[in-house]
This record gives C-alpha cells, sequence and structure tokens, in this order.
C-alpha cells in the first residue's frame, strides 16, 4: 500500500482496498475508495516520500489491525506539508487476498 500510494500506482491501489473501503484522515475528513483514490491519481494528494514506521499487526482470523506511524512529505493541493501522524487500519482478508476496508489516521 506505501508504495502504491507513494508512486500513484492506481491499479495497485484498487487491487488493495475493499469496495466499502472507509478512509479516515487525521483532520476528521472521511472517503470512500472513489475518493481516496482519485485524490491520489489527479494529484490532489501525493507523496514526495512516505513511510510506514513501528508496525504492528495482530491477526484475528481473516482480519487484520495494523497499528503504524505515517511519516511522509505530502503535497495537497500543490502545497508540501510535513506529516508526521498515526494509523489504525482494518485490512480483511476476502477470497484470499488481503484488502484495506478501514484506516483512521490521527495527531498525536
Amino acid at each position: 500500500m506505501t508504495q502504491a500510494m507513494l508512486h500513484k500506482d492506481i491499479a495497485q491501489l484498487n487491487a488493495l482496498t475493499a469496495e466499502n473501503l472507509t478512509y479516515g484522515h487525521s483532520s476528521g475528513t472521511i472517503q470512500d475508495k472513489k475518493a481516496f483514490i482519485a485524490d491520489l491519481e489527479t494529484g490532489k494528494s501525493a507523496f514526495n516520500t512516505l513511510q510506514m514506521l513501528n508496525q504492528k499487526i495482530t491477526l484475528s482470523g481473516d482480519v487484520a489491525l495494523v497499528r503504524n506511524h505515517f511519516s511522509a512529505e505530502a503535497v495537497n493541493s500543490g502545497k508540501v506539508v510535513p506529516t508526521e501522524i498515526e494509523n489504525f487500519q482494518i485490512w480483511q482478508k476476502q477470497k484470499g487476498q488481503w484488502l484495506l476496508i478501514g484506516r483512521q489516521a490521527f495527531r498525536f
């Protein structure tokens, strides 16, 4: 997911996200799959650098709970924004493929 977001790999982003994705930003904005991918595809949201650090994964059946530190030099609407936030993601195995179904970022 990190590499797909960094390199604007739209096919990979589509492959890694569930149709019912709910993607929460630290600002409080919540996007569905279409809006999340559209922002990356159009360049409204982009990254010069992006790393997921200190990742911890907890598995429970076909669900993975993922916490990490999101460290990036983001570009939002043309403005460079250093970003240091925490993430909580929910992944679910569907038809043998792990898909992101939920994400919430928050400032610490």
